[in-house]
């Protein structure tokens, strides 16, 4: 896989407050203030209980840091790396109030993300005998667009547009308001120009016939039965690249890659996916009186 750039802490920092605010609510963690002194220590593992893709790591971060500055984290794996059940993702120290009070918030980001990294790479991994790649859409969780993206990219695949305004893609509705797909492409070229990308939506081979002779050069082929997909691929040689959609699962991926297509679009990747189990565990110190007073307690309220 390819190195994979960050995203900037600007962009997560106000999502990790804001999932922290909602958590606190106005008295905030009032089952660890009322049973741990403010001033125990203890260190805890965060622990893969599966084995997955690992995604979150600089929310996570972010979460125990916008508690307790002080706490520290030492990362055993990164971002995008594959791990087994049992695996130790990282380890957390520090006051132990401020510990639990961010676990939640720091999971729940770490288990979404990871989730969509490890469903990603195994579709990723059962075409990885064709050249088609798997990219996602639009069809995020609001106001997560960016890091559910950012995980599809950790498991292997790319990201198609990120919003309205990066590309033009016409679809079945822009074609049946304006009257035919041709006048709906030689609209999109108006206001188009050299920079922005025009990708059409191609329901049967009568519209891709139109929309090749109006010179587009990327055509989304959906819900096609595979031998249509492969004359529409056929047809498409050395004038248009293709990306084929429509509800395609880990499945049916390995068919629609035999078509021949360029892009596989698959929008489950964000929208229908199952978060990995990843726990917070406690490290038993006996020789810690403080921190073997957390232990009895955390064994039954760990959740």
């Amino acid at each position: 896989m390819e190195e994979l750039m960050p995203l900037p802490r600007v962009i997560l920092q106000p999502m990790v407050e804001n999932a922290l605010l909602e958590d606190l609510g106005e008295r905030g963690d009032i089952t660890s203030l009322a049973l741990i002194d403010s001033d125990v220590l203890t260190e805890l593992n965060i622990i893969a209980r599966e084995a997955g893709v690992i995604c979150g790591l600089e929310l996570m971060y972010l979460a125990f840091k916008l508690i307790d500055k002080n706490i520290e984290i030492n990362y055993l794996v990164n971002d995008g790396d594959r791990v087994e059940a049992k695996t130790i993702i990282a380890t957390v120290s520090g006051r132990a109030q401020a510990l639990l009070t961010a676990e939640r918030t720091a999971l729940n980001f770490l288990t979404l993300l990871s989730g969509i990294a490890t469903q990603t790479r195994s579709i990723v991994d059962e075409i990885q005998d064709f050249p088609a790649q798997i990219t996602c859409t639009r069809k995020t969780i609001p106001n997560l667009r960016a890091i559910q993206k950012y995980a599809v990219r950790c498991g292997g695949a790319i990201n198609h547009r990120m919003n309205l305004s990066d590309a033009i893609l016409i679809k079945d509705n822009h074609i049946a308001i304006v009257g035919g797909i041709s006048e709906a492409i030689r609209r999109a070229k108006l206001i188009a120009g050299h920079n922005i990308p025009i990708e059409v939506e191609i329901d049967n081979l009568n519209q891709l016939e139109k929309a090749l002779f109006e010179g587009i050069q990327l055509v989304l082929l959906d819900n096609m039965d595979y031998p249509t997909m492969k004359q529409a691929v056929k047809m498409c040689q050395g004038k248009a690249r293709t990306e084929a959609s429509g509800g395609i699962t880990l499945k049916t991926v390995k068919d629609v890659a035999r078509t021949g297509v360029d892009f596989i679009a698959i929008g489950a990747l964000t929208h229908s996916f199952k978060s990995l189990d990843i726990g917070l565990d406690y490290l038993s110190d006996e020789s810690n009186d403080k921190t073997s007073a957390v232990s009895h307690w955390f064994k039954f309220f760990k959740k």
